[in-house]
C-alpha cells in the first residue's frame, strides 16, 4: 500500500494535471468562437457557388461539360481525401473522420476500385500511412500555415486537379468533419469531382427569364470550377477546424471534471489512511503507558 508521502505527491501530480487540462478547455474556448464565425461565414459562399454552377450546368450537357463537371465517364479510379487535425487531445475528433474514410476506401478496394489517398493533417497521416502505406499519395499538413486559410486549401485544390486532368481519378472524394454544435460534429463525404448539386443548393429561380452569356456557359465553367474546388476545401477546412476546438474543449472539460473526481477520491483515500495511522499511534502510546 502506498505510503501517505507517496499519496501527497499524486495528489499534487494530478491537480498539476487538472490545471493544465483547465488552461487547455479555456485556449480552445477562446479560439472556438473565432473558427465557428469562420466556419458559418463560408457556408453560405460555398452554398452560392453551388448555386451559381448549377445554374450554368443546366444549360450543358454531353460533349460540351467541362471535365470538372461531367467527370471522366468512369468509376475506376478514386482519390480519397481524408482531412482532419494535426493535434491530438480532442476526444474521437480524427478518429471518427478516419473511421468513415476507412469504410469507404474498404468497400472501394473489395469491388476491384483503383485507390489514392490524400492526407490533410498529421492525425490523418499516421493512421492512414499505418493503414495503407502504397495507396497515400502526399499529405498536407495545416500547422505549416499559421491560420487555416486560402493558402491550405490552394494547394491541395491544384493537386486534385492536376490528378485529375492527368487521368490518376476519375472520382474524387472529400472527407471531414462538419461543425454542428460544440459537442456534435458529424463526419461527412462530399464528392468533388464530379461537380455534384447538394440538395439544398438548387439552381438560381430567374422568374421565367433567359439569360445570354458572354463567354459562353462552357467557358465560364471552366473558369469557375477550380475555384469552386478550392472554395468547398476552404468551406470543409474551416468546417473541421471549428469541429476541433469544439471537440477538444467538451474533452478538456470532461478531463479537468475527471480529474476533481480523482483529487476527491485521493485525498478522502489519505485522510482515511492518516487518521488510521494517528489512530494506531495512539493505541501504541497508551498501551505503552499501561504497561509501565
Amino acid at each position: 500500500m502506498a505510503s501517505l508521502k507517496e499519496m501527497r505527491n499524486r495528489i499534487g501530480s494530478v491537480k498539476a494535471t487538472q490545471k493544465i487540462t483547465k488552461a487547455m478547455q479555456m485556449v480552445a474556448a477562446a479560439k472556438l468562437k473565432r473558427a465557428q464565425d469562420q466556419a458559418e461565414s463560408a457556408r453560405p459562399y460555398a452554398k452560392k457557388m453551388a448555386s451559381v454552377i448549377a445554374n450554368l450546368a443546366a444549360g450543358v450537357s454531353g460533349a460540351d461539360a467541362p471535365r470538372l463537371l461531367a467527370g471522366t465517364g468512369q468509376d475506376q479510379r478514386h482519390l480519397i481525401v481524408v482531412a482532419t487535425a494535426d493535434k491530438g487531445l480532442a476526444g474521437g475528433f480524427s478518429t471518427n473522420v478516419i473511421r468513415a474514410a476507412r469504410e469507404r476506401i474498404n468497400s472501394l478496394i473489395a469491388n476491384g476500385k483503383d485507390v489514392r489517398i490524400i492526407a490533410v493533417g498529421r492525425k490523418s497521416r499516421d493512421q492512414l500511412s499505418r493503414l495503407y502505406g502504397d495507396k497515400l499519395v502526399r499529405t498536407f499538413e495545416l500547422s505549416e500555415h499559421k491560420t487555416v486559410g486560402l493558402p491550405s486549401a490552394q494547394p491541395i485544390a491544384e493537386m486534385i486537379a492536376t490528378a485529375f486532368e492527368d487521368g490518376q481519378a476519375d472520382v474524387v472524394t472529400l472527407f471531414y468533419s462538419q461543425f454542428r454544435s460544440v459537442i456534435s460534429q458529424v463526419p461527412t463525404a462530399k464528392q468533388l469531382i464530379p461537380a455534384v448539386v447538394e440538395g439544398d443548393a438548387a439552381p438560381i429561380d430567374l422568374n421565367g427569364a433567359v439569360y445570354e452569356y458572354e463567354p459562353s456557359e462552357e467557358e465560364i465553367l471552366e473558369t469557375l470550377l477550380p475555384r469552386n474546388l478550392t472554395t468547398q476545401i476552404l468551406a470543409a477546412l474551416y468546417e473541421n477546424q471549428a469541429g476541433f476546438f469544439g471537440s477538444q474543449m467538451a474533452a478538456m472539460d470532461n478531463a479537468t471534471r475527471n480529474a476533481g473526481d480523482l483529487i476527491n477520491a485521493l485525498t478522502l483515500q489519505y485522510n482515511r489512511k492518516r487518521q488510521a495511522q494517528i489512530t494506531t499511534e495512539l493505541i501504541e502510546i497508551i498501551a505503552g503507558a499501561e504497561a509501565l
